[in-house]
């Protein structure tokens, strides 16, 4: 089968090959056919180091498929069915999972990183698949607990989204912010995940949405899903003053993963609100934050990790959001491609011209 493969850490260029074979599937294992994979920012971070990945590593965590085969005690999904990839498959029985943060479950990740656990073989082209997945080959093999059933009328396109960019996004507005009604939001950055943040917020009910991004091409399509207002970083005071009279918005969402731009989430965030960090940064990045600002102005920083989502409830649920027209999922995706694509696909989103691109499988 057809697979793309980053070979070591830094290099710019995939080596997409056509003689990738699977490892067996196990027991609680499912292969997965893949049908849509999105190309997100996170895939460049694991191909440049930002984002830790052992090598050799098919890239790719955002997708959706259809089962071809189940192990033999697999009880949760059979040939057939369709399902949205879990880049964070939660165990359900250690303490994290049964005390309501699935999210944070390790057990799967470790074992993805293992020393000689490779999900993908050939000659010449052994490899691990990025967070245990590896989206960006034909099929897959993945624990049960990373393959959620959803709705087969839900187009694949939408439905990989909802695998990562999506879920992070909006799950980072309705989980871990929890943003009332009636309430202001500013999102620092625009790019898939920030307009996900932005319309979980619209969702939510927030009667004032600012998008901030330096790209003013993004600014028109922030608004198109749910902003208010839209501005570039240097107009953010005049904006803060505008909206909120100076006092800061209720909910500010860092959505790039750098240590400047949380530290202005926290900046423009009013006294008693909540900065939400939804970006992955460097290992070291570090953010310098007053110790006396901290305690005195009562602000809670907050990370939001996958979206602090409970998959099996969400994945369906955001599906459900999509199909009423509450969520504009058509509107995220600037292209679709094809596999032999992706290395065209990684330049353009290292150079910031596209928002989310589709592979789309044979």
């Amino acid at each position: 089968m057809r697979a793309a493969i980053l070979h070591a850490v830094g290099n710019d260029k995939l080596d997409i090959r056509d003689d990738v074979t699977l490892t067996p599937v196990g027991p609680t294992d499912v292969r997965v056919r893949i049908r849509a994979t999105g190309v997100c920012h996170s895939d460049l971070s694991a191909m440049s180091g930002v984002l830790p990945q052992p090598v050799p590593l098919v890239p790719g965590h955002e997708g959706a498929g259809e089962v071809v085969e189940v192990g033999d005690h697999v009880d949760s999904v059979k040939p057939g069915d369709h399902v949205v990839i879990s880049w964070r498959p939660a165990c359900q029985t250690c303490d994290l999972c049964l005390g309501g943060q699935p999210y944070l479950c390790v057990k799967y990740i470790i074992e993805s990183f293992s020393k000689g656990n490779f999900r993908f073989g050939g000659d010449g082209a052994t490899a691990f698949g990025m967070a245990g997945c590896g989206t960006w080959a034909e099929e897959i093999v993945i624990p049960q607990q990373g393959a959620i059933k959803i709705d087969e009328e839900l187009p694949w396109e939408a439905a990989a989204l909802i695998g990562c960019g999506i879920t992070t996004g909006v799950g980072a507005a309705l989980n871990t912010a929890k943003v009332r009604p009636g309430s202001t939001v500013a999102v620092i950055g625009c790019g898939g995940v920030g307009l996900s943040v932005i319309q979980g917020a619209r969702v939510s009910g927030a009667r004032t949405i600012l998008a901030v991004d330096p790209l003013e091409s993004k600014h028109e399509l922030a608004k198109k899903v749910g902003a208010t207002h839209a501005v570039t970083p240097e107009q953010v005071p005049e904006a803060l003053n505008q909206l909120t009279g100076g006092a800061g918005f209720d909910y500010g969402f860092e959505v790039v993963g750098k240590s400047a731009t949380i530290k202005s989430a926290w900046q423009i965030t009013r006294s008693g609100g909540d900065v939400i960090v939804v970006g992955a940064g460097a290992l070291d990045d570090m953010v310098s934050i007053s110790a006396f600002s901290l305690l005195f102005e009562g602000k809670r920083l907050l990370s939001s990790l996958y979206g602090e989502a409970d998959v099996r409830r969400d994945f369906p649920y955001f599906a459900k959001l999509h199909k009423s027209g509450q969520l504009d999922l058509e509107s995220m995706i600037s292209g679709r491609i094809r596999l032999a694509d992706l290395n065209d696909a990684v330049e353009a989103l290292r150079r910031g011209e596209v928002l989310r691109q589709i592979v789309l499988m044979d």
